[in-house]
């Protein structure tokens, strides 16, 4: 795991150097073990390392034989040494142990098509000398990040967006349409981010820069294709890929832990990493959020599968105080306020391990999300002419807000591709146009129901439940689940592991038919069936919590006076109505109405703007520092 950027000009000047060491000084904290550079005429790649594999050998930039080509790469490929083997075979020679070097060869070999042959998380560089032109590319799932921008005749890229803006002449500009759009989802939707002229290469696609001439393209796409096979074919099926998952997983020549939350998913991976070694396991927990908290069911979970287990619990006060510098990390705003949690709990296990593995993606591929059992019980309106179901909306629409049955008919009237925008829903267009001070139709912008709207269509044949999985793991998953879980994690130079998120996984998992996945009132059921003999009952049958952070608590009580001033100060009047956000946070201190999400996006966004864009809170080089005297220590122990 490591931080990457590069740089190409379009116009035939010589690449600064000054340029690129800037960008790489800025992610100290994903590679604080090792840095390096290449630099090729009109092309400049930097390199921060964190040492898993290889220790001693693993120092990048790496080349083919010839020099001709050039990597740079952040992830784990975990069929790395069948793929070196068959290179071997092929001629190639090998100077390091590493997966990195597997895939320059691979590259060198099959051109772009080397992305298809890789199994696990990636995002990668490659400068090709002979062709002058630079290849980049993104797992499948998008566990990696990969920003870009293009302009003023030249092409940069980079593992955080905060690399990109030490660039001369890269604008800190507020991307209007990604903020529309923001406020609806919680997160900006891909390839957007919050700054104008800064895109994410999307995940499964690969982007070649040759010249003036930019292609982006997708090479893998997830879809589900159920085959009719008895419930038992699956239960063995999917325990089986995960014990495989798990094993490839493991591949590191450092200590390795496990995040585990009160769920079945990370329960399920600390279970089968038991199987192979002892396991250190780590929680957090919130001040406030009462009996819901993750730390005395992980506390039994771990006692019963015996592993050592550390955990930690987070005060309101620590949290206020922290968030400004976690906001930093996520180089743009995120308003899931599990996200800081991911950082608690990582500067835990940064202090015993450098690599964790955990369960985020189960819910995406297995049906977990308890929103997945709506179509089920919206079923009846399935029989019920179009026409009906739309004087049902606006009858729904003219009943108080509150009122008993309303929703079930507002949700009952709408087709799934009119209600369901993933997993986080905060503002609907009409709230939007109340205090959002300019109009998304003068500028053309998309609207929610755009983005969706391309993800949808390509399931248009496929059932409700199905089709809400499919959108989730293109949106939701992406841009928020796998989002913050690499920049919390990295922020503490913790490697994180998703073995759920593996094409093997997943292939089998996309089989399975919707009646197994949700059934006998459950979610995830035939992924639970599989594992209910590694785990307690009571863990398998747990409902979903995640690491639940008292925001709607906090924000009536601790974190009030904070919201009120920081929105209260806002000089973003052109963009925004305050006055229609402090309204919304006194009806939620006073319990009238749970405003909770909603406002802590705002609270995300401002934080954001005045780190980025005001530039009047600055997180740099101190806490790099620290990190890498941590790391180096850790690097030092493992080498010995």
């Amino acid at each position: 795991m490591c931080g990457i950027v590069g740089y190409m000009d379009r116009q035939g000047k010589i690449c600064d150097p000054q340029i690129v060491h800037a960008m790489n000084g800025e992610i100290v904290h994903r590679g604080p073990d090792d840095d390096g550079y290449y630099f090729d005429g009109v092309a400049g790649l930097g390199f921060r390392r964190l040492a898993i594999i290889d220790l001693k050998g693993g120092h990048q930039p790496l080349t083919n034989e010839d020099d001709t080509k050039w990597i740079v790469f952040n992830g784990e490929i975990y069929n790395y040494k069948t793929l070196r083997d068959e290179l071997i075979d092929l001629g190639h020679t090998f100077k390091t142990e590493t997966d990195t070097e597997v895939i320059v060869h691979l590259y060198e070999q099959y051109g772009v098509d080397c992305v298809t042959k890789l199994r696990g998380m990636f995002s990668f560089g490659i400068w090709d000398g002979e062709k002058q032109q630079l290849f980049m590319a993104r797992d499948p799932f998008g566990i990696k990040p990969l920003y870009y921008t293009q302009q003023d005749g030249f092409l940069a890229f980079a593992s955080e967006i905060k690399s990109l803006l030490r660039i001369p002449d890269v604008s800190r500009i507020i991307d209007r349409e990604a903020f529309w759009n923001y406020l609806t989802f919680q997160y900006v939707p891909e390839p957007m981010t919050m700054f104008e002229g800064i895109h994410k290469l999307p995940p499964a696609h690969y982007l070649i820069a040759r010249g003036n001439e930019t292609i982006v393209k997708r090479y893998y796409q997830l879809k589900f294709s159920p085959i009719d096979q008895p419930i038992s074919y699956y239960v063995d099926g999917i325990l089986e890929q995960l014990r495989e998952s798990v094993r490839v997983h493991m591949n590191s020549d450092v200590p390795r832990g496990a995040f585990l939350s009160s769920g079945v998913d990370s329960s399920a991976i600390v279970a089968l990493l038991k199987e192979l070694e002892d396991v250190q396991t780590f929680t957090v927990g919130f001040e406030g959020a009462g009996g819901l908290s993750e730390i005395q069911y992980a506390r039994e979970t771990a006692r019963v599968l015996g592993t050592v287990h550390r955990d930690t619990v987070i005060t309101a006060k620590r949290y206020l105080e922290e968030l400004p510098r976690l906001v930093y990390h996520q180089d743009e705003p995120v308003a899931d306020p599990s996200a800081i949690a991911l950082y608690f709990v990582s500067e835990l296990a940064s202090e015993h391990v450098t690599v964790v593995l955990s369960g985020e993606g189960a819910d995406e591929i297995f049906g977990g999300y308890t929103i997945y059992r709506e179509p089920l019980s919206l079923r009846m309106f399935e029989y019920v002419p179009p026409s009906i179901r739309q004087s049902l909306s606006g009858v729904a629409q003219i009943l108080p807000e509150g009122m008993k049955g309303r929703s079930f008919l507002m949700r009952g009237s709408r087709t799934v591709e009119e209600r369901f925008f993933g997993n986080a829903f905060l503002f609907s267009e009409a709230e939007k146009k109340k205090f959002v001070k300019f109009n998304p139709d003068e500028y053309h912008y998309r609207r929610p129901m755009d983005i969706t709207g391309q993800y949808y269509s390509q399931v248009k044949d496929a059932d409700d439940v199905t089709k809400m999985q499919y959108l989730d793991l293109h949106t939701w998953l992406p841009g928020d689940i796998l989002m913050k879980a690499d920049k919390m994690t990295m922020a503490n130079s913790v490697e994180l592991r998703v073995p759920f998120l593996d094409k093997q996984v997943f292939e089998f998992a996309s089989q399975i038919p919707m009646a197994y996945r949700l059934a006998n009132g459950t979610t995830k059921h035939v992924m639970r069936e599989a594992v209910r003999k590694l785990l307690p009952k009571e863990v398998t049958e747990r409902k979903k919590l995640g690491f639940p952070v008292p925001t709607r608590k906090w924000l009536k009580d601790e974190h009030y006076q904070f919201a009120r001033d920081l929105i209260g100060s806002s000089t973003l009047d052109d963009l925004f109505d305050k006055h229609y956000i402090l309204h919304l946070l006194e009806e939620h201190r006073q319990g009238t109405r749970d405003h909770a999400r909603k406002i802590w996006a705002i609270v995300i966004f401002l934080l954001w703007h005045q780190t980025y864009v005001e530039q009047t809170r600055s997180f740099v080089s101190a806490e790099s520092e620290l990190v890498a005297k941590r790391r180096q220590r850790m690097f030092t122990e493992a080498l010995v």
